[in-house]
C-alpha cells in the first residue's frame, strides 16, 4: 500500500513539475519575434514536405535523369 502512494505521489510531483516547466516558457510578446517564430515554421513544413520518405524515394524522373521505362 506504501508502494502505491510513493507511485502516485511522484506521478503527481512530475505532473506538478512538467506543468510549471510548461507556464514558465518565455513567451514571444513582440512583432518580430512572431515574425521570426512563423518564418521557421513556414520554412519547417516545406522542410518537411521537401524531404519526406515518398519525396526522396520516388522522384519523379527529370529530363537530367537516364530513366528509361
Amino acid at each position: 500500500m506504501i508502494e502505491l502512494g510513493v507511485m502516485f505521489g511522484l506521478m503527481g510531483v512530475t505532473a506538478v513539475a512538467l506543468i510549471v516547466k510548461l507556464l514558465r516558457r518565455n513567451r514571444t510578446e513582440n512583432v518580430d519575434g512572431l515574425l521570426i517564430e512563423q518564418a521557421s515554421r513556414v520554412q519547417a513544413h516545406n522542410n518537411r514536405v521537401t524531404y519526406s520518405s515518398t519525396a526522396v524515394h520516388n522522384p519523379s524522373p527529370t529530363a537530367r535523369d537516364y530513366y528509361r521505362p
